[in-house]
């Protein structure tokens, strides 16, 4: 009855029309992050962490995952129309959704994609909700040595997925406990690796390696790759999918939604890998399996309700137990750390308007995106159509103007583009997703200190 109580009164405080404008401003924002190639959810809500430094933490929490949120619908957009995913997580859904656009059927393909997000969306939030608080009344009985064996286990996650290569990933979670070794010991006072500089007594400032390694390692990477050539994009069709057509691939959508859900809650998964097995099942359990990759609506369906429901289950080891679950998850730990607050069980007893106020802006902003979707898909696909030459130049701006903005610090800026150099090395290395460096060094920092 507790659970209820607070998410009616969570419910009702979203009500207010600053929420609820915090909510559509946040869910716009995300999808045309996530519909920029090269912006992935992880940027998208890291660009916007600075911003939020001034708002009420409630508020600021609930714009970051609605940004979340929606950059995950919003990588669809152009992996159906141009063969381009906007987020990686989207990459399985160019397989079957750009042949719909070949074939004419782009509004389909964005149709599909559409609802099956928010469905998947949806069924996420709702597991976050039932699951995220025992979970956590548990946690609270935790001893310490419990306690570090949930680090070493998060280290370990970490350190397994890595793309393959697991001694380069062990080197980059080891490069991030290293880098929070700098400054002040809590135990000797001694001072470390600081090189004399009074500006790392403290280590370094969050926001520099939030912005460095999420925002500027990618602007770095996309120009070393970029051929000079803008994106372009054909006339398209709005027809959308009709009720037969969704009804058809309803046992798809829920089957790609419980994946994507228990494969979140793994931390280090993300939805990226949840995309992929679930797209894999999808083709070895559908009746048609030799239309995949040729069209298929359910390929869509797979790709896109994994996705967006792994959103939900990658913060249930947030909220709970204070894990990322994914590499946007490790930025929110930085949002959480900038507004005073430690995601951990503690919140819920602590905060619990903050929580249960992340647990219905989850599932809301499923149905905003849906209704922003419908009406607004023609003027995104005009709006991702920017130059390169625009959008990256924009993104370095923002990110320097966000790390400036927090402490008014020349210092901060420069090492935001320090990390942002990092970040790109590891990246053109191998040696695992930056974020693997941040998500390890963050809360293992913060728990020492």
């Amino acid at each position: 009855m507790e659970l209820f109580g607070n998410l009616g009164s969570a419910f009702v405080a979203l009500l207010d029309w600053q929420t609820l404008l915090v909510m559509v401003v946040g869910c716009i924002l995300g999808i045309l992050g996530g519909a920029m190639p090269g912006i992935s959810p992880s940027t998208a809500v890291a660009l916007l962490v600075p911003f939020s430094y001034s708002m009420d933490a409630r508020l600021a929490l609930i714009l970051l995952v609605c940004i979340y949120q929606g950059a995950n619908y919003g990588g669809s957009i152009t992996a159906v129309l141009i063969n381009t995913p906007g987020t990686p997580a989207a990459a399985a859904t160019c397989f079957d959704g750009y042949p719909l656009t070949q074939q004419g059927k782009a509004g389909k393909g964005l149709g599909t994609a559409l609802l099956a997000s928010c469905i998947g969306g949806a069924f996420g939030a709702l597991i976050l909700i039932f699951f995220c608080v025992p979970l956590a009344r548990a946690a609270l009985k935790f001893s310490p040595a419990a306690y570090f064996g949930l680090a070493i286990f998060g280290l370990a996650t970490i350190a397994s997925m890595g793309g393959g290569n697991v001694v380069k990933s062990i080197v980059a979670v080891l490069l991030g406990l290293l880098i929070t070794t700098i400054g002040l010991d809590p135990i000797s006072g001694a001072y470390r690796f600081t090189l004399g500089s009074d500006m790392l007594y403290d280590g370094f400032a969050i926001i520099p390696a939030l912005m460095g390694l999420f925002a500027v390692s990618v602007v770095f990477e996309k120009v070393e790759k970029w051929t000079g050539l803008d994106r372009t994009m054909d006339k398209i069709d709005n027809k959308l999918l009709s009720f037969e057509e969704l009804w058809k691939i309803k046992g798809c959508i829920l089957q790609s939604s419980i994946i994507g859900t228990i494969i979140g809650i793994f931390p280090g998964a993300g939805g990226t890998i949840a995309s992929f097995v679930s797209y894999d099942v999808a083709r070895r359990t559908s009746k048609e399996p030799e239309k995949f990759g040729k069209g298929a609506l359910e390929g869509v369906a797979a790709s896109e309700a994994a996705n967006s429901s792994s959103v939900g289950g990658a913060l249930i080891p947030l909220l709970a137990l204070g894990i990322p679950g994914s590499a946007t998850d490790a930025v929110l730990i930085g949002a959480f750390i900038l507004h005073d607050l430690v995601p951990g069980p503690l919140l819920f007893r602590d905060h619990p308007v903050i929580v249960y106020g992340i647990f219905a802006s989850v599932l809301v902003a499923n149905l905003l995106v849906l209704l922003i979707g419908l009406y607004g898909n023609r003027a995104f696909i005009k709006m991702v159509s920017v130059s390169d030459a625009v959008l990256f130049p924009f993104i370095l701006v923002v990110a320097l103007i966000g790390t400036y903005s927090v402490n008014n610090s020349l210092f901060e800026m420069g090492s935001c583009i320090g990390f942002g150099i990092l970040g790109w090395i590891l990246k053109r290395y191998g040696y695992t997703n930056s974020h693997s460096l941040f998500c390890r060094w963050r809360p293992c920092r913060f728990s020492t200190r």
